[in-house]
């Protein structure tokens, strides 16, 4: 995430009433959007070079490179790449049993190397305030061993998968007037993974899947002004998804998908308004066997913000939003986890919440909270649960789940002195998700009104950070209740509760015309192996450190 610009969390206000995007954003449930950075260029310069090294526990290296370039007022580019290893080795504790009195080993994680490389180069064209163009080159590869479960006396584990992903797509924006604005974008965009288990028992003695996929995607989106407060949007996509891979009797899928939002947002200094229809036309065509079928859906969605009191920055806020969701080529036609018979995922969203910010004094100069209530009504919910190793997962529908739950934030700075700055900010979700399918009678075990799997009634994160002129220190943690590691909501599937404790010291020098940069960091300061996924111990205390020059 070094070279990030920002990035907008789902329940974030500027989001939410946003109508300008392509339409594939309205058919998300949430939005994390994520920019990378654009040049910036001092006065006189008109180049950035920068660089980072990156080291740490279990044999972690990872370098990385930076170069920015402005050619005139109207065309620069950037370039970087990173590259990085580790063993991931780490050590955890095998219980052979349940039972305090139960024996236990001290074992080493295997087969958890990992090699990944990444490259990507930008141009950008500033032509005006009003006109802007965008083209971004991305390659990413990576190498990555499998580790199975943990298993009593054999800890023998070879799987290993192979990705490679390529893209390259542009973006073009201009106004034309106060009343009209246009964008359009396209991509084209590759993968292809290779998975291998050498140990399977059959008659070739291994498994080795080879998958390849391409998507060739557009879209465009005109922003019409009618008055000050009053503003209209039409977005429409189009793409086409193709899937291949070398199994004998593989299906070939191709997918065509069409989605048009139509969208209005009304703004005063009290109210904001804003709503959308999403139209879905989905064709898809194998070569053999079953498919996902061809679909139509109209979605809407509304939302509003009132802001009661003139002078104080506090708002209620409301939306409703229909979700439609069809399951992708991975969940569908991947050998060992792809399941035809999925059907697509359908959602109707409530919620309702509170924002408050207030620059408060200049000891508290920032303070925000915010608190959620919302329910989801989920039809065919579409879940994942892991096999024999992390790569390796079953997918299924659930027929009906009911999602009640409270999230909550706040943040606040706290100034005691002019050049030291206190930092504070938390999260916490109570998340109510039962699947409440009416029970089958034939079913001997059954799963009504139970919490579904990987599924914590209650989590929660936290920051605190000190900024000083010497030294930049911070602490983070993040909670997660107990989970279930199947439907059914009894000891045997029980996940107990973990948390997760680090801390870091980082501090920059500016000497000339050279930035320095040296941070050390303690990830899972308590050394414990909880597991998120049931008999995959995650690593212990680790150390890291990154020294980062930028010129």
């Amino acid at each position: 995430l070094d070279w990030l610009r920002f990035m907008h969390t789902p329940n974030d206000y500027r989001v939410s009433h946003n109508i300008f995007q392509p339409a594939r954003f309205f058919a998300s449930a949430g939005i994390l959007n994520i920019q990378t950075l654009t040049p910036l260029f001092t006065k006189g310069k008109k180049t950035n070079i920068a660089g980072a090294f990156k080291t740490g526990s279990w044999g972690l290296i990872n370098p990385s490179l930076l170069l920015e370039q402005q050619f005139n007022k109207t065309w620069s580019m950037s370039a970087n790449g990173e590259w990085m290893s580790s063993d991931g080795h780490y050590p955890y504790t095998l219980h052979y049993g349940n039972a305090a009195e139960d024996l236990s080993s001290r074992e080493k994680r295997k087969n958890t190397d990992v090699q990944t490389f990444r490259a990507e180069a930008g141009l950008y064209g500033n032509f005006s305030d009003k006109e802007q163009w965008r083209l971004k080159a991305y390659y990413f590869q990576s190498s990555r061993g499998l580790p199975k479960a943990t298993t009593f006396y054999n800890d023998h584990s070879t799987q290993h998968l192979w990705d490679k992903n390529t893209f390259i797509q542009s973006q073009y924006k201009k106004e034309f007037s106060r009343q009209w604005v246009f964008q359009t974008s396209a991509k084209w965009n590759w993968s292809y993974q290779r998975y291998l288990d050498p140990d399977t028992k059959n008659s070739l003695k291994k498994t080795e899947n080879s998958y390849y996929q391409q998507e060739y995607y557009l879209s465009a989106s005109v922003l019409y002004r009618l008055l000050s407060n009053l503003s209209f949007s039409l977005s429409t996509d189009g793409s086409i998804n193709t899937m291949n891979a070398d199994l004998a009797n593989f299906v070939h899928p191709t997918r065509y998908s069409w989605l048009t939002a139509f969208a209005g947002k009304y703004v005063n200094d009290w109210l904001t308004i804003s709503a959308s229809a999403l139209a879905t036309v989905i064709n898809e065509d194998v070569k053999k066997g079953g498919s996902a079928g061809n679909h139509r859906k109209l979605t809407p969605y509304v939302s509003a913000a009132f802001k009661p009191f003139r002078h104080e920055e506090f708002r209620v806020r409301f939306f409703y939003k229909d979700i439609f969701r069809l399951a992708s080529f991975n969940d569908l036609y991947y050998e060992e986890v792809g399941n035809t018979q999925l059907k697509p995922e359908k959602a109707k969203q409530y919620n309702i919440g509170l924002t408050y910010n207030k620059n408060v004094c200049s000891f508290l100069p920032y303070l925000s909270v915010t608190v959620d209530a919302y329910y989801n009504k989920v039809t065919d919910k579409i879940i994942a649960y892991p096999t024999k190793n992390l790569a390796v997962w079953s997918m299924k529908n659930l027929g009906e789940v009911d999602i009640k739950g409270i999230d909550a934030t706040g943040s606040l700075s706290l100034q005691p002195w002019d050049k030291i700055r206190i930092n504070l900010s938390g999260n916490y979700t109570y998340q109510r998700a039962l699947d409440v399918t009416p029970p089958d009678p034939n079913t001997y075990e059954s799963t009504y009104k139970h919490q579904i799997a990987y599924t914590p009634r209650v989590s929660a994160s936290g920051q605190a950070g000190v900024e000083t002129p010497w030294i930049n220190l911070s602490y983070s943690f993040l909670f997660s209740g107990k989970r279930y590691a199947l439907g059914q909501n009894i000891a045997e599937n029980r996940l107990d509760s973990y948390s997760d404790h680090s801390i870091s010291a980082n501090r920059d020098f500016q000497i000339r015309k050279i930035t320095t940069y040296f941070s050390v960091e303690v990830l899972n300061l308590m050394d414990k192996n909880y597991e998120i996924v049931k008999y995959f111990p995650m690593p212990g205390r680790s150390v890291r450190a990154t020294i980062k020059i930028r010129y």
